[in-house]
């Protein structure tokens, strides 16, 4: 049987994982039997001209992405959940996860982007013995490293672009998987993902502080640490509290708290772009309150049907991602690129590019307007709309 010369198992099984389909899934859809779609992902058999054409339509992707050899396996990111129930969840993000990676990759050989700049600590390897102490300590000389002093941070994701970690927002499509962090290696930029699905600024807020802390507290700790559930609890429990402390200064919120009351908390949400339920855990983390104390303001939360949703959650718009957009904007405003090549060059579907790259939907594909040029802005990690200049590498 003629089969496809060239052909990459691997890319199947990531696009299948990408679109959440199982193997009987797929093979329903392109009519072959499933062991035959095992064989194709296993490099044992290739499909026939038109089978490989059913599962380019299928699976919504160029037919040379079915040919292109995949990079280098990635670690395991840190996930937000290892729950069972979140793994058909898991196994989508980790595929566009790798095609994040890829657009990452073709993005660096076009545009210079800024250097990581991330504070680093000596750590003990052993997640034991990180202290509270350590962990309040590494969060203020964090904010002191990127000079931000003890107020609110104007636009964190503009301030981890600035210091060289790549975030990407999107869809996870799991309750429990709200975000995830990854570090491939000493030598390569930080990754932040952060879910799009539950659209809250101040929860996204303490998603990216979170993964930071994973960033921080945790690159040296063995990724199989996490498959202990007490010892994934506790680094968990550390990077909540690194958020918490990042977020939330001791002294600066301190100062600017009146009264631990419900009103007080929702006076400050829009200063802070913190939750209120953030704000109660800090107080009692910093003896401001009690722990009865406490207990009486969830109490309140709860009759005022805040727990279901936060006051101020639908008019504080999440922080947008700029790193990756104005990249790709910025090649096709110069002229080094144009969509069709970017899509051919990186033989992924355009609306996939879109999505990873935080693009206007329709923007590789010609069905929205371009956007025009990247002014050239100077460096301001504090600023709300700048973000550090960044130039194409030419020759």
């Amino acid at each position: 049987m003629i089969g496809t010369p060239g052909f990459v198992g691997e890319r199947l099984t990531q696009a299948r994982e990408a679109r959440g389909l199982t193997a009987v899934s797929l093979a329903d859809l392109i009519g072959a039997k499933s062991t035959s779609v095992s064989n194709y992902e296993r490099n044992r058999q290739s499909p026939s001209p038109e089978i490989m054409e059913r599962i380019a339509t299928v699976l919504n992707q160029p037919m040379a992405f079915f040919l292109r050899k995949i990079p280098n396996s990635l670690p395991e990111p840190w996930w937000r959940s290892t729950s069972a129930a979140t793994k058909g969840a898991r196994a989508r993000a980790r595929a566009r996860n790798a095609w994040l990676w890829e657009i990452i990759d073709y993005l660096t050989e076009y545009v210079d982007f800024p250097q990581v700049n991330l504070p680093e600590f000596n750590l003990p390897g052993d997640v034991q013995l990180i202290t509270t102490g350590m962990i309040e300590e590494i969060a203020t000389e964090c904010r002191q490293h990127w000079k931000l002093g003890n107020g609110p941070i104007a636009d964190i994701l503009l301030l981890m672009e600035n210091n060289g970690i790549i975030v990407s927002r999107g869809e996870l499509e799991a309750e429990s998987l709200d975000a995830y962090s990854q570090r491939p290696n000493e030598s390569a930029r930080p990754l932040i993902f952060l879910g799009s699905d539950k659209a809250s600024a101040a929860r996204s807020r303490h998603d990216v502080s979170h993964e930071l802390g994973h960033l921080i507290l945790h690159r040296h700790i063995d990724g199989k640490a996490i498959r202990n559930t007490a010892t994934f609890k506790l680094i968990e429990q550390q990077a909540h509290r690194f958020a918490a402390a990042f977020n939330l200064p001791a002294e600066g919120f301190a100062q600017q708290l009146w009264s631990p009351t419900l009103d007080a908390f929702l006076a400050l949400k829009p200063h802070w772009k913190i939750a209120i339920s953030a704000m109660i855990m800090r107080c009692e983390q910093l003896s401001i309150i009690t722990e009865e104390q406490a207990r009486r303001l969830w109490i309140n939360m709860s009759r005022r049907g805040w727990r279901r949703q936060e006051p101020l959650d639908d008019r504080i718009a999440p922080e947008q991602p700029r790193l990756l957009k104005r990249s790709i904007e910025l090649l096709i405003n110069e002229g080094l690129k144009t969509p069709e090549q970017i899509v051919i060059d990186l033989a992924l579907n355009s609306s996939d590019i879109e999505s990873l790259a935080c693009l206007e939907t329709g923007y590789l594909s010609g069905q929205a307007p371009v956007v025009s040029a990247m002014p050239q802005l100077r460096e301001d990690v504090r600023s709300t709309g700048n973000i550090i200049r960044f130039i194409p590498k030419r020759g």
